[in-house]
């Protein structure tokens, strides 16, 4: 398919002159992150009293409505709330917010305390290259079995690799406060348990495990095709996901390659770069799919169904190739990448 026309939202909500939105706005470094603001206000008042009821009213049957409301519908948006508002300043006053927003929502979702750190200060800084920890280069990523090992590696070894990792780049405030972190987190889920350990399991454990399980499916998915000749240039070592009910519900996440080449670039931001750049995307060989997600991406190459990615590749303008050469070129950048590949460049903007 040829690029179709955009229907992911391409500005932020609009919201009435009220003095509820005018006092958001004036406590904000840029007044269009007010839907964050108000969507972390909005977990609050929803997941936390539901997590309450957990150990008030324990049943398997509301733990399953919970994990509906905490983990399917609310925790995709928050997690990319976090994304977003650590790219760029948020809370302009009070400053304490920048630190008690993460860290309570991590509370309420499960997400990994370290999050920032990982994301920002090492993923971002090493592009997906062979020092980044959440690396897809070295796997066959058209195979569940390598990604059980790439997610297995990222359970049982993040808490030791990433602060070795900030060691070595002299960074040391950011290799102790994910651990410090998450030994609160932990420290609060056992001492919890022996209030309810049921209701903790539900609340906290299951939420814990299964936001790190989902975040590592999508990023395999984000860095799951990678041009070997030059896999530090962030147009053919990420791709985009345009059309979908995931980019309507997560600020645009799905403009991956923009979001990578310039990561401080605002979310509303992203569809208009997208739409503004066809001819350099297709120069690069970038890859866009339509009305799928990275989550589906990952599915699909799981299953090995490349046939359904292509009918879901969209082609710049200027592009003839059938469908089985749109195949064949999938195909080819999901091999595992040999150690002797040179890194290429970081970025190329």
């Amino acid at each position: 398919m040829t690029v179709p026309a955009i229907t992911d939202p391409q500005a932020e909500p609009k919201y009435g002159d009220s003095w509820f939105q005018r006092k958001l706005e004036s406590m904000l470094y840029e007044p269009r992150d007010a839907v964050f603001a108000r969507l972390a206000l909005k977990n609050l008042l929803i997941i936390a009293p539901l997590q309450i009821a957990l150990y008030v009213w324990f049943s398997w049957w509301l733990a399953a409505a919970v994990w509906v409301v905490q983990i399917a519908w609310m925790a995709p948006p928050c997690i990319l709330m976090l994304h977003n508002t650590m790219h760029r300043p948020f809370f302009k006053e009070p400053r304490w917010l920048n630190k008690a927003v993460p860290f309570t929502m991590s509370l309420l979702f499960g997400i990994p305390t370290g999050y920032m750190e990982h994301h920002v200060g090492m993923h971002h800084a090493e592009n997906n290259l062979r020092n980044d920890l959440s690396s897809t280069m070295k796997y066959q990523r058209d195979s569940f079995l390598h990604w059980l090992m790439y997610v297995g590696r990222f359970l049982a070894l993040i808490h030791i690799e990433l602060p070795q990792y900030f060691l070595k780049k002299k960074r040391n405030a950011m290799a102790w406060r994910p651990l410090k972190a998450e030994a609160v987190v932990i420290g609060l889920m056992i001492a919890l348990s022996f209030v309810n350990w049921q209701a903790t399991i539900a609340a906290f454990v299951v939420p814990y495990f299964f936001m790190r399980f989902a975040m590592m499916w999508g990023n395999w998915g984000q860095h799951a095709f990678i041009d070997a000749s030059q896999p530090g240039n962030s147009y053919v070592n990420s791709i985009t996901c345009i059309n979908s009910t995931y980019n309507q519900r997560c600020f645009n996440d799905g403009y991956h390659i923009g979001h990578h080449v310039t990561q401080t670039r605002h979310w509303t931001d992203l569809p208009r770069d997208f739409l503004a750049n066809q001819e350099r995307y297709l120069k690069e060989g970038c890859i866009v799919f339509e009305g799928i997600d990275f989550f589906m991406v990952s599915l699909f190459l799981f299953l090995k169904r490349y046939d359904w990615l292509a009918k879901r590749f969209v082609r710049m303008p200027g592009d003839t190739r059938t469908e089985e050469q749109i195949i064949a070129f999938l195909k080819e950048r999901t091999r595992r990448i040999a150690d002797e590949v040179p890194e290429g460049v970081v970025m190329n903007a």
